[in-house]
């Protein structure tokens, strides 16, 4: 008998070991933390990301816990110290970072008709005098987080393009997140404001903001889309289990949040196109591109 339980010892300790053990042995962190950027509210983020956490929770076995940071620059910064595993970020926002270290872009969103991109807009108010981006010379024009693509980069590359450069002809406001800056708009506040135009439209569908008060001055270029992307020194075989987990996913729920189809696999070269409007901007400021990196 005494032999018999020696031989069964193995197999029952190892059906009970926790699974947070077993994820340990095999490289799996015992919870795996999901960075994403304050583009809106911190509850909001939450509230439409948690089909996704959802989603890797049961396809990866172990817990996730989703970590929204308080500006762009914490949620990178986090990843690049390696206090997050995976985290979404905006190309500019991957950009910046990855001059600092090696960061490892997976996989990004794909969308019906427009492929793996998104777009920018800059807003007025809908009863604005302006038709042209020209007309915004010398306001006051509010952008989300200092490092954020479609709130930011793009619609100052958009009034560079046009000659206009923040300090010298407008006024540039920071309201942190684009919500914030579709009502400060809607309310007058200020002239015009820079926007994801995703978020508009789902602002607008979900009556936060009013369709009679806004309207779309001009959309950007077709924009690379945001990237999942790795920490440094993540293991190989996780970081393929995570690349999987997304890959796979099919829930319309999880998959809503980012308007996607599915998500597909992407490489750092993907959004060469943005660092060509970096350096559009930087060339009036390059303290921009230092001070975003941080």
């Amino acid at each position: 008998m005494l032999r018999l339980v020696k031989r069964l010892l193995p197999w029952l300790l190892a059906a009970l070991l926790p699974a947070a053990a077993m994820a340990e042995d095999s490289g799996m962190p015992k919870k795996l933390l999901v960075g994403l950027l304050p583009g809106e509210s911190a509850p909001t983020v939450m509230r439409l990301n948690e089909p996704l956490r959802e989603h890797l929770e049961k396809a990866l076995g172990i817990p996730v816990e989703l970590v929204v940071g308080s500006n762009y620059a914490a949620t990178s910064e986090a990843l690049r110290f390696g206090r997050l595993d995976i985290a979404y970020l905006g190309p500019v926002t991957y950009i910046l970072q990855s001059r600092k270290v090696q960061l490892e872009p997976f996989v990004r969103p794909t969308h019906a008709g427009v492929g793996p991109t998104f777009q920018a807009a800059i807003i007025v108010p809908a009863d604005s005098p302006a038709r042209t981006l020209k007309d915004l010379k010398g306001k006051d024009i509010a952008f989300g987080d200092p490092a954020s693509t479609s709130g930011t980069w793009v619609p100052r590359y958009m009034l560079a393009e046009q000659g206009l450069v923040s300090g010298r002809d407008y006024t540039l406001r920071v309201l942190g997140a684009h919500d914030a800056v579709a009502l400060a708009v809607a309310s007058k506040k200020v002239a015009a404001g820079g926007i994801s135009r995703p978020v508009f439209e789902r602002l607008l569908k979900e009556g936060k903001i009013k369709a009679d008060r806004v309207r779309i001055l001009e959309d950007s270029p077709a924009i690379p889309e945001y990237m999942w992307t790795f920490r440094e020194g993540l293991d190989p075989e996780v970081k393929e289990k995570i690349r999987q987990a997304f890959i796979s996913l099919k829930d319309p729920a999880a998959l809503a949040v980012f308007r996607a189809q599915a998500f597909i696999p992407c490489v750092d070269s993907d959004v060469d196109r943005v660092r060509t409007w970096i350096s559009v901007v930087s060339k009036d400021h390059p303290e921009d591109a230092v001070v975003n990196a941080k």
